[in-house]
């Protein structure tokens, strides 16, 4: 895990967008779901994308995370042109270089806090011993070494979700992609995993994009971007 002290909003721009769209063909009705998008994120940034239903936050979110490629347009991450990326070679940058968080856990219902911690590294040619001291290493993290054995169903909802940001960190991703992180949680849990993914931005300069739409969880972010209609509005400066 990298332990350096990334402090938000430093000048080194991890995400550069510009003219970024996306188009979906519905039938034969071409629907452009975001118009010519411009957005910088400074590494160690912790931005919230807000917006109504059907804006196209998600999209974007998608895009960013390189699980979904742009129709046209210019996306940067991490040095990288991921919008020219394909098939395996943004597989691999993805597996790489991000970190996701569903507001499902997608934990694995047979298996342990601990496995399920360890799963992206299977993709790795990373030995059985290291691949369990990094899991248990994530666990640790985000306060759950105590629950390494246990299995999805002997966890509550707040601690499946940190056993979920724990895969995320296990490969030290520069980016953590949230999509709805809280939106299965009560306030106080949600308050409470959102607190940690506060700590993971400012203690360990982890770069977040997270998508929300409750304005309280908006709050623990750096700045708050707002879209509407596949358009950006508002666009606070970092």
């Amino acid at each position: 895990m990298d332990t350096r002290n990334g402090s938000p909003g430093t000048d080194a721009v991890l995400v550069r967008i510009r003219g970024l769209t996306k188009t979906y063909l519905r039938g034969q009705q071409r629907i452009e779901v975001l118009h010519g998008i411009d957005l910088d994120i400074p590494d160690g940034d912790f931005v919230a994308l807000m917006g109504p239903s059907g804006s196209g936050k998600t999209t974007l979110l998608n895009l960013i995370g390189g699980l979904d490629t742009p129709t046209t347009g210019e996306l940067v991450v991490a040095g990288e042109r991921i919008d020219r990326l394909h098939g395996e070679a943004l597989a691999r940058w993805r597996a790489d270089t991000v970190g996701f968080i569903f507001q499902s856990y997608n934990l694995m219902p047979v298996l342990t806090a601990q496995k399920n911690v360890e799963l992206p590294l299977l993709l790795t040619d990373m030995g059985a011993a290291e691949r369990r001291r990094r899991a248990a290493l994530a666990l640790a993290l985000v306060g759950l070494e105590d629950r390494a054995e246990h299995k999805p169903s002997e966890l509550s909802g707040g601690q499946q979700q940190r056993v979920a940001i724990a895969r995320a960190l296990v490969s030290d991703p520069r980016l953590l992609i949230c999509d709805e992180p809280t939106g299965d949680l009560d306030r106080k849990t949600a308050d409470e995993v959102l607190t940690l993914l506060q700590a993971l931005n400012r203690r360990f300069g982890k770069t977040i994009v997270m998508v929300t739409h409750d304005p309280k969880a908006a709050e623990y972010a750096n700045r708050v971007v707002h879209l509407d209609k596949g358009t950006l509005v508002d666009v606070p400066a970092h």
